[in-house]
């Protein structure tokens, strides 16, 4: 009889194989989910044309190859562009940041020099050298999310440097965290994924794709609402306004004081 229940039991009982398949199969599942999730919300599955490639690659090299290398490999002048992917290439280039007019801390807006064909051109050129962000879906680039949690992420991933109204504000060694007025939601998404400049890089991990689209929906909301509470003056916060009330309220009240001691006498 005892002996019958010994079988029983080591019948009943699992193999070592069968636990180490169960994980097998359960990291497998895990990573294929987050690769699919991560690959749908931070890249277009379009593939880009030999054509376009080639295309990118000469104006590349006429335009961008003197500090990044023929090959991307960088240089004294400029970093390597291995690895960047398409996001970085439309940011940079669709902004006017890139090709740079002058050496300088920060790279500055201007106008853009390139269509966005040729824009898309230079960036599928790029991403062909080594995986890289690439443009996201329209779905994540519109001002339809939640404005209030996008108020929220704001004030506790960005605020410190762009001012809690995306107003800018200075950064050191004559850098500065720009002003987000205005700015297209596809560049305030490369520029939280990328990390341009002295940014740094919100990945999904951090900020999810639906998260940023809260972003973007906060700031295109102070683009549409103006201060409540009147003049904004910069929206600089205590830095301008203590400085409106040293010149024009201590100025104010100077004058009036001057007026009654004239009128006096």
């Amino acid at each position: 009889m005892a002996k019958k229940t010994h079988k029983q039991r080591t019948a009943g009982r699992r193999s070592p194989l069968a636990t180490v398949a169960l994980l097998a199969i359960g990291l497998l599942t895990t990573g294929g989910a987050y690769a699919l999730a991560t690959t749908s919300a931070t890249a277009e599955t379009t593939a880009a044309s030999q054509q376009q490639i080639d295309e990118g690659e000469k104006l590349f090299a006429a335009n961008c190859a003197t500090c990044h290398g023929m090959n991307l490999e960088g240089s004294d002048e400029g970093p390597s562009l291995v690895g960047v992917g398409a996001l970085a290439v439309d940011f940079q280039v669709g902004t006017g940041r890139m090709p740079m007019a002058i050496q300088g801390p920060q790279a500055q807006v201007k106008p853009g020099q390139f269509t966005q064909e040729q824009i898309d051109a230079m960036a599928a050129y790029v991403a062909a050298s080594a995986p890289g962000p690439a443009v996201p879906a329209d779905r994540y680039l519109t001002a339809d999310g939640d404005a209030s949690n996008g108020a929220e992420l704001f004030r506790i991933n960005c605020a410190m440097c762009h001012n809690v109204a995306g107003a800018g504000g200075a950064l050191t060694e004559g850098k500065y965290a720009p002003a987000l007025g205005g700015v297209e939601p596809r560049y305030i998404y490369a520029a939280m994924v990328t990390g341009p400049q002295n940014m740094p890089v919100f990945n999904d991990l951090n900020i999810s794709p639906e998260e940023k689209r809260d972003i973007i929906t906060y700031l295109a909301y102070l683009d549409e609402n103006p201060s409540v509470g009147g003049f904004d003056l910069g929206s600089l916060g205590p830095v301008s306004e203590g400085l409106f009330i040293w010149i024009f309220g201590l100025g104010g009240i100077v004058g009036i004081t001057v007026w009654l001691a004239a009128r006096s006498n």
